[in-house]
């Protein structure tokens, strides 16, 4: 299927991130390839949140991924939620319906699909490093998959206790000699830049665990990530999450939905 060439009638998608990556440009763009969609998607940031939001509005932009930190600041710039991200109060997705910008969380849907599928033994507790945007989608994620004990990790006292208890765990500011069957970094510690090469948990900590899921997608391989598979641990990988939350991104954007052969060549391609 043959891609038409971009013209005026192309309609743009596009992300907003303080640290923007090609990851979800290279997955969107290419499966526009494969479906043969007049689309065209570009990673962008921003020091003007509501100036950037007001351009979605204002140019007709068909939809936005959000990322940190925007998932929460974005949300009283929106005409409505929807889901999940009216459950949570955390906004990685924007679609444009005719100027109003309705607010969508793809993030918390990726994560419980792939924790389902891993089959956690009922009890296992959970560390969760974070109490951001991307925390509020994979704690809420993770309580609603079953796992109903758990400490969120977080030095910010307020945002920790709040995240918490709104899925009744608890809070400590440093993971300390705590230990959990899954560990989860929502954190940017392992992402490309100044915390590349920063391990979110301790080798002690992740020893003591039985699968380590970690919310970072670039690089697709993070210090969590080495550390955990060279331990034998199960893995769950930002990759993943990202493209399964971008499915469904380009599902809202385009309502097409692509098929399994694409979306394979599309992570292939997004990975690099």
């Amino acid at each position: 299927m043959t891609k038409p060439l971009i013209g005026r009638d192309t309609l743009l998608c596009m992300s907003l991130s303080a640290r923007p990556s090609n990851f979800g440009t290279r997955f969107h763009n290419r499966l526009y390839e494969l479906t043969g969609l007049d689309y065209v998607y570009k990673a962008f940031t921003t020091q003007d949140l509501p100036a950037a939001i007001g351009g979605i509005r204002a140019l007709g932009i068909r939809g936005c991924a959000v990322s940190m930190p925007f998932k929460e600041a974005v949300i009283p710039l929106l005409d409505g939620l929807k889901g999940s991200a009216a459950a949570i109060d955390s906004v990685n997705t924007i679609v444009n319906d005719g100027g109003r910008l309705t607010g969508y969380n793809t993030d918390y849907s990726a994560v419980r699909t792939l924790v389902e599928r891993a089959r956690l033994p009922a009890g296992t507790r959970v560390l969760l490093r974070g109490s951001g945007g991307m925390g509020k989608a994979v704690a809420t994620a993770l309580r609603d998959a079953g796992l109903t004990q758990g400490t969120v990790i977080a030095r910010n006292e307020a945002t920790g206790r709040a995240l918490a208890g709104s899925v009744g765990w608890d809070w400590a500011p440093e993971v300390g000699t705590r230990t959990a069957g899954l560990l989860a970094n929502v954190t940017p510690l392992g992402m490309e830049g100044a915390d590349a090469g920063v391990l979110a948990f301790d080798r002690d900590t992740i020893a003591a665990a039985d699968m380590v899921l970690d919310a970072v997608a670039l690089p697709p391989e993070t210090p969590l990530l080495r550390a955990a598979q060279d331990a034998g641990k199960r893995t769950i990988t930002g990759a993943a999450i990202g493209v399964l939350q971008a499915v469904e991104q380009f599902v809202l954007y385009t309502g097409v939905t692509p098929t399994d052969a694409q979306i394979t060549d599309a992570a292939a391609v997004a990975r690099g």
